[in-house]
Parts: structure tokens; C-alpha cells; sequence
């Protein structure tokens, strides 16, 4: 009898884990139920109020060092540095909206830059002076979620580069992205 129990134990344990490994490895849709935090969106426009502590145990621990904690990842680290696919950029913590794939462009910084955010609430611009420097921090405008940096050294239109890191974004493709700003747009029009 123990010996069934324990080859039970087993079977169940190596099935957990492969399935794990296979859902990790699927594409991430835009989906709140595929995300751990209840409050990921791509349409809702509500803004999110969550102490440090929800936060921890929502995120995975990599996006929660960078959104919470004001980290950054190390530069030439992330997917999305030579990414081109066409579509949308969100938020990783909240699902927030925040920059269509053609306004990002090769910086040469290593982390993904972009130009322009897709709407002017997107974002939210605070001063950083830390580490001696007199930087703008941007954070999403849903979540407060750090994302990087703004600089006045990007391509035309704006002459701006939002350097953001990766590991706080999440992409969906021009078709599906397409289809969740239209949903947003329905929701709420712009003011």
C-alpha cells in the first residue's frame, strides 16, 4: 500500500510539473484569467490601489522587483530589446495599454525605447534623483508600476525615448491588440 501511495505521489507531482513547464512556455494571451493579478487589464481604465504587500503576491517576482521596487533590468537582457512584431505594449502588472510597436525604434541603450506612449494617461511622469542623476521616471498610468525612463534624445516626432524595461511590458500581437484598443475605445472615449 505504501508503495502504490508513493508511486501516486510521484505521478502526480511529475504531472504538475510538466504541465507548468507547458503553460510557461505557451504565448501569454491578453487574458486576465492567464495573469496572476486579478486586476489585469487591457480595457479597464480604473486606476489601481494596491499595497506592496498584494502586489508581492500577485507578481512574479522578477516584474515585482522592477514595478514595486524601482529596479531595472540589466541592459541587452530582455525579449522585447530586438523585437519588431507589430501590435501593443502593456503593462505587466495591470495590463494597462502603453505603446504601439511602431513607435518603439533601435536606441542602441539596451532596453526597448519607444517614442511616444499611445495616449497622454498612459503614463506618469515623476522626477527621479537618485543615484545622483536628475532623470524623469515613468510609471503606468493605471498602476503606478515603474517602467523606466523618459529622455529628450529620441528620433522625430517627439525627440523623446521612453527606455522601459522589458520585464514590465507585455505584448500582444497587432490582431488581438487591435481588437482590445477598439474594446477600451467603446468602454470610455477619450475626453
Amino acid at each position: 500500500m505504501k508503495q502504490i501511495l508513493t508511486i501516486l505521489f510521484f505521478a502526480v507531482s511529475c504531472q504538475q510539473c510538466s504541465s507548468q513547464t507547458s503553460s510557461n512556455s505557451k504565448t501569454k494571451k491578453m487574458e486576465t484569467t492567464d495573469k496572476k493579478s486579478p486586476v489585469y487589464s487591457s480595457t479597464d481604465t480604473s486606476k489601481v490601489n494596491l499595497t506592496d504587500e498584494e502586489w508581492k503576491k500577485m507578481l512574479p517576482q522578477d516584474v515585482y522587483n522592477i514595478a514595486r521596487m524601482k529596479g531595472t533590468e540589466r541592459p541587452w537582457t530582455s525579449k522585447y530589446e530586438n523585437f519588431y512584431d507589430k501590435g501593443t505594449y502593456y503593462c505587466a502588472a495591470c495590463g494597462n495599454p502603453l505603446f504601439k510597436s511602431d513607435t518603439k525604434f533601435d536606441a542602441g541603450c539596451g532596453w526597448p525605447s519607444f517614442y511616444e506612449p499611445i495616449s497622454k494617461g498612459s503614463i506618469i511622469y515623476t522626477p527621479d534623483n537618485t543615484l545622483g542623476m536628475n532623470r524623469t521616471e515613468t510609471q503606468c498610468g493605471r498602476c503606478k508600476a515603474h517602467l523606466g525612463h523618459v529622455f529628450n534624445d529620441g528620433p522625430p516626432p517627439t525627440g523623446l525615448r521612453f527606455c522601459i524595461n522589458g520585464v514590465v511590458l507585455d505584448f500582444a500581437k497587432a490582431k488581438e491588440a487591435e481588437k482590445n484598443y477598439k474594446e477600451k475605445k467603446e468602454e470610455k472615449p477619450e475626453q
